[in-house]
């Protein structure tokens, strides 16, 4: 699937996209208490300089500035930035939005303590020369030991079951309840998929019908883990929902320090 492609998924359901959660403010702050929590872990108290590289609307990237970390977001999809915070940030926290996704960064050698990328973006790069690409331009923005953070769909089972669809999630609004589903169409190959989002907006006695399509990659924790051992980190730990509270599996590693 091409960049442009990927960017129309996400520019048709920014408007939306904070629909596909029962309530988008208590999950900016479950998101934040627990990356957070896991930045602590590894890089003490901080502030720390964030690169939210696929921050879409800012569900992780506004809760980790209010939390204050100095975070710069770039959204996958350039045409709506990270929304306002749900509350005033204090001064000195940040949510920048800029044009790229997973494209290059064009920021600053080692500019940031930490690089995340949430909410499965990173399967939507379906080769592996574009996900290779992808990792080595997270390590050459993250300063030596930094901290990469990764969260996927748990594709392990989904690859051995190949689902068709994904549960519906209602969401509560003043005008009614949000369904919101997909279906999945798995390729010939057994890994990739093509996607169709449904999200269903009450209206005067029927429904409005919302659908976007896009392809994602279900890479699996050892293809991931490979990926990122090559591209220059180390200390890989999966962290199950179980273990770390989070809704999807988190992939934590550190920037191998660079050699003279």
């Amino acid at each position: 699937m091409s960049e442009h492609s990927v960017r129309n998924f996400y520019d048709e359901l920014a408007h939306d996209y904070h629909l596909m959660f029962r309530d988008w403010d208590a999950s900016i702050a479950y998101q934040a208490e627990v990356l957070g929590g896991l930045v602590r872990k590894s890089l003490g108290a901080g502030p720390h300089a964030v690169l939210d590289c696929s921050c879409g609307i800012g569900t992780q990237a506004i809760g980790l500035a209010l939390a204050g970390h100095q975070v710069v977001g770039r959204p996958q999809n350039p045409g709506a930035p990270p929304r306002a915070p749900p509350a005033p940030a204090a001064p000195g926290r940040r949510g920048a939005g800029a044009a790229g996704g997973n494209r290059p960064h064009p920021f600053r050698e080692t500019s940031f303590d930490v690089v995340l990328c949430a909410d499965n973006s990173l399967p939507h790069l379906l080769s592996e020369q574009d996900l290779r690409a992808a990792l080595l331009g997270m390590r050459r923005v993250l300063r030596d030991d930094g901290l990469l953070m990764i969260t996927v769909r748990a594709y392990d089972e989904t690859r051995q079951t190949r689902p068709t669809a994904s549960p519906p999630q209602v969401s509560e609004t003043r005008d009614g309840q949000v369904i919101t589903f997909q279906l999945w169409h798995w390729h010939e190959d057994g890994e990739r998929y093509d996607l169709e989002h449904f999200q269903l907006i009450p209206a005067e006695n029927t429904w409005h019908v919302r659908v976007r399509r896009s392809t994602s990659w279900a890479l699996t924790s050892p293809q991931l883990t490979e990926f990122v051992t090559e591209a220059g980190f180390t200390n890989i730990t999966w962290h199950s929902p179980a273990s770390s509270g989070y809704y999807q599996p988190v992939l934590t590693a550190r920037r191998a320090p660079s050699t003279q």
